[in-house]
Formats: C-alpha cells, structure tokens, sequence
C-alpha cells in the first residue's frame, strides 16, 4: 500500500491541510473538488497535421479508437478531403478533440501561412504525418511551431506498407527490424539536415496502430504534457495493448487518494446522511469512469468482438468480476458500502500515520478508509478483467 500514497504532492497535501488547519472545511473540500474537476475535465486538442495523402484521417479516427466506416469518424479518401481545420471529439470524453488539419503544402494552404490559417495557439501539440521521408513543408512547418514554443512530433505513416514492398522485393534477404531502422534513420537524417534538433520519429501503422512505435509515442506524449492533462490523455488512448491497460490503472489510481479525502472531508460535517450520500455518489460515478475507461461497458465489447472477429460472448466469458457486467447504481454501491468498513479499518490505521491531512479529519476516518478500499480493489478487478478481454481478443482464431 505505501507506493499508492506516494502519489500525493507535499504541495497539495500543504493547501488542503492550511485549509483545515484554519478551521475551514469548507474551503479545504473545495479545493479537492477543484482538483478533480481540473483533472476530469481538462481541454485536451490535437492537430494532426502533414502533406495531403499521408493519413491523417485515418490516424485521427485511429487514436480517438474508432474505424473509418463508423459513424462520427474523420472522412477519409485517396484525395485531400479535408478543406479546413475540423475538430473530432472523443467519443468517451467529449473534453479531447483530435483536429484533422488540411493538408500543408496544397494549393489552398501553403506553408508560409499554415498556421495563423489553422489557428495553431488552440492546440497543445501537433503531430505531424508523413508517408514517405519528410519534406521541405514538414520542416518548414516543425520550425514554425518550435518557433511559437509549441511541441511537435513527426510520424512516418504507412509503414506497413513498406514492409510489405520490402517482402515482396527481398524474398531471401528482407528483415524487418532492418527496414525499419532504415525507415527511421532516413527520417532522422533529413530532419536534423534541415535544421530540426533532437527531431523525435515515431514509426506507425494507422490501420494496425499497436503495432510499431505507438507506445514509445504515448509514453513520450504523456512524459511531456503538463499534469493535468497528462490524466485525460492516458484515459482516453484507445484500448489496443496491455502497457497501455497498466498505464490507464496507474493513472486512475493516482486519484483514488483525493476521491476518498473529499469523502472524508465530507463525514466531518455534522448533517444526519450527508456522508453516505456523498460516498454513494463518489463510488458510482468513480466505477462508471473506471469501467469505460477500460472499455467494459457493452458497447466497448461489442465494438472490439467486431474489430477482431470474436464473438462478444466469447470476450464476456473471461470477466470474473461480478460488478463489471452489473449496472453499477446507487442501491448496489449501497449493499457494497455495508461490507466495506472491515478493510477500510486497515486502510485508515495505515493513513492516518502517512498522510498529514488525515489527523485533523480523524471523524472521517471510516469514511476515507470505505472509499479508499472499495475503489482500490474495483480498481485492481476491472484492470485484470480489461487484460483477460483484450488478450481473449488478441488470440488467433486459427
């Protein structure tokens, strides 16, 4: 249990314990309010951007977890179809918005004017696509936006594609890891020759986007990303790999002290059933976000049976969770509540001596401890169960 606490900044454990210190309880749950509300619902806007034909629909669709067939998709097509900046929420967390930028370099955007035409200062970083080696436009365009101190990062699309070529060319001798560090060192090579420092190349395929370099490159996003939206990036990242799944648990865990400080805070205020009100509807929207994030809820399923050809039934049979597949409302966190003080005792005695703030809400004591324990172990169920389906997926159906 230590490193699940370790989590909590001596900053802002020092606001909410003044807070508490000068009497003000009130200010003090506010703060963690604030908090989660800054984290949950923090504007997240991606340009995806490059010359016509790279792929950039196809990567936009890609990273919001949708095909190019499905309704709400970016519109895709062997010509620019993109005329104008068009933004794309996420179709889970309607705070992220992937933009499918117009091709730089075509008639109607050159490249000495792309970015005050797309208005580059509403985005928090760009992407940029390229299907063969970058270009003149593409380095062009890096500089601009370094200019603007803003962070880029080059995509080489199509790699796939290569590799088939490759095979196809070089029956006896082809290598794959071999094409692809050539890939890489080309890219690199023309990069720093055009004058990009420490240029950062992320290998990819749209149409098979585990594959590659897609989790070097979510691992560089987030390191990057201020931390409050480091959070909504890594919830948000379409569920195609376990480091991506153990990246997900990380970061919601992280949160699980504050959601169960609010709770706490809360038992402290001296009105008849206000604690379990707030527990219950602490614990049901924390499950709901826990069980989309990891795309367990029915739709989520569905659409991943059809993406790897599976039958859903087949994907339902490992969950061993019984509150997954249940509707997770407020009569069943209220049975769940009535069995949880047993383990919410160890989680207190535990707290109480590591987190400063907790001595001066020793009346909330339980309640930290009930919320804590419950959402650890929801936690820990749902992220086992979110391996056991996408590996039940993964498997070859030969």
């Amino acid at each position: 249990m230590d490193s699940a606490f370790e989590i909590i900044t001596e900053e802002e454990v020092q606001k909410v314990k003044s807070a508490l210190e000068d009497g003000n309880l009130c200010e003090a749950t506010e703060r963690l309010s604030k908090s989660l509300k800054e984290i949950e619902n923090a504007p997240l806007n991606i340009a995806i951007t490059g010359e016509s034909g790279t792929g950039k629909s196809t990567f936009v669709n890609a990273i919001r977890g949708m095909d190019d067939e499905e309704e709400g998709s970016a519109k895709t097509g062997v010509v620019e179809t993109t005329m104008e900046p068009t933004p794309y929420t996420h179709p889970n967390y309607p705070n992220v918005t992937v933009w499918d930028l117009p091709g730089i370099g075509t008639p109607s955007f050159a490249a000495n004017d792309y970015l005050k035409s797309v208005e580059f200062s509403r985005y928090d970083f760009f992407i940029i696509l390229s299907s063969e080696r970058f270009k003149l436009n593409d380095i062009d365009l890096a500089k601009a936006i370094q200019a603007m101190d803003k962070k880029f990062y080059f995509v080489r699309s199509k790699v796939d594609s290569d590799l088939q070529a490759s095979e196809k060319r070089r029956k006896k001798t082809h290598n794959e890891e071999n094409v692809l560090n050539e890939i890489r060192e080309n890219c690199v090579t023309n990069l720093i020759k055009g004058g990009i420092t420490e240029p950062k190349v992320f290998l990819l395929s749209c149409l098979e986007l585990d594959k590659f370099d897609f989790q070097e490159m979510q691992e560089t996003l987030a390191k990057e990303l201020p931390e409050h939206k480091r959070h909504i990036f890594l919830i948000s990242l379409p569920n195609i790999s376990l480091p991506i799944l153990e990246k997900k648990r990380q970061a919601l865990k992280k949160e699980i002290w504050k959601l169960a400080t609010l709770s706490c805070a809360v038992a402290t205020v001296p009105v008849p059933g206000l604690s379990v009100a707030c527990d219950i509807g602490i614990l049901v929207k924390a499950m709901n976000n826990y069980r989309k994030a990891f795309g367990l809820d029915e739709q989520s399923l569905e659409k991943l049976a059809d993406k790897f050809g599976k039958d859903v039934s087949d994907l339902r049979s490992v969950i061993k969770s019984p509150l997954v597949i249940q509707e997770i409302n407020k009569e069943l966190v209220a049975t769940l509540l009535s069995k949880g003080a047993a383990g919410a005792l160890m989680v207190v005695e535990y707290a109480a001596s590591n987190i400063p703030l907790l001595g001066s809400l020793a009346a909330g004591g339980i309640s930290f401890g009930t919320t804590y324990w419950m959402l650890c172990n929801f936690l820990s169920e749902i992220a086992e169960d979110a391996v056991r389906v996408l590996t039940k997926a993964l498997e070859s159906n030969v």
